[in-house]
């Protein structure tokens, strides 16, 4: 953790703020933000989520950058990244959610976009996966007990994006953000329990009151009858500009990927390809959303 740089590094927040001033302008721009939601208030009502205040104000927070949605060197660099937060969370802190910040998109994209580029890089992550998926969690997203896995965890990936106009909890002004919370970060908070019961409402009593409008329609719990958790990845504003079904159709076939690929640091096989150092100088093949 902490290696020298900010893009595909996973760093807590200290090293994260004193590598701000040489980053990236988007990623000092989203982290700020990200930060100003989470601390400030909104109308005079606190962000939503207390968990996700009380682990930026305390520094349990992980976080990670990602150059690209769609670039495959990126994208394994983000998968390398995510492997070493789930073997390094639980010392980290009781309660340590990783926060990924993308790089802004065009200013004419679309929530359809955002929603592609989502599901685009949980299909690529899925795909070159290391580990199998887990044989206690269903692959049927139309289950009310599927989750994202990865690396043999469930994890809950909520998403905010800069298509939102009033659901500003979940706006995001400069890209896409996605924070991977694993399932088990949610032990004795889960909606069978009393405090997770009582968790729940005072988050809906205040995302409405941080809001300004109903909470999202698609908002539930995992487990639920009726609920599904893959809608509550990235919540739609527009029905047209959203996913009818989950976009994901996870497989328990393993390896998906070849094997190089599967290794970590596999991204610099991409800048050996672009210095002609490459398998025959050409760039490796990387399967992703779409492909077979």
């Amino acid at each position: 953790m902490n290696e020298p740089g900010t893009e595909g590094v996973l760093l807590d927040q200290e090293t994260l703020h004193g590598r701000l001033e040489d980053a990236p302008g988007w990623l000092a721009d989203h982290y700020r933000t990200f930060r100003e939601s989470m601390l400030g208030e909104r109308d005079g009502s606190p962000f939503p989520c207390y968990f996700g205040i009380e682990v930026e104000r305390e520094g349990d927070l992980l976080y990670g950058a990602c150059g690209s949605t769609s670039d495959p060197a990126a994208l394994l660099r983000l998968r390398d990244l995510l492997l070493e937060y789930l073997e390094t969370y639980p010392d980290h802190a009781e309660r340590a959610p990783l926060a990924v910040f993308f790089a802004p998109f065009g200013e004419d994209a679309t929530e359809a976009d955002y929603h592609e580029a989502l599901w685009h890089v949980l299909e690529f992550l899925h795909v070159h996966d290391p580990e199998p998926w887990p044989e206690e969690i269903p692959t049927d997203p139309d289950d009310p007990y599927w989750e994202f896995c990865f690396g043999g965890e469930p994890l809950f990936p909520t998403s905010r994006a800069p298509f939102y106009d009033d659901r500003k909890s979940r706006y995001s002004p400069v890209g896409l953000e996605i924070t991977f919370q694993p399932r088990a970060v949610f032990e004795g908070i889960t909606a069978d329990t009393e405090a997770g019961e009582r968790a729940r409402e005072t988050i809906r009593s205040r995302m409405e009151a941080y809001d300004g409008v109903c909470p999202h329609a698609d908002l539930g719990d995992w487990g639920a009858e009726g609920d599904r958790e893959w809608r509550q990845y990235l919540f739609r504003e527009d029905d047209a500009e959203s996913p009818d079904e989950c976009p994901l159709e996870p497989t328990r076939e393993h390896p998906k990927a070849p094997d190089a690929l599967l290794e970590r640091g596999a991204w610099r096989r991409f800048a050996d390809a672009d210095d002609g150092g490459g398998p025959g100088g050409s760039t490796p093949t990387v399967l992703g959303v779409g492909d077979d």
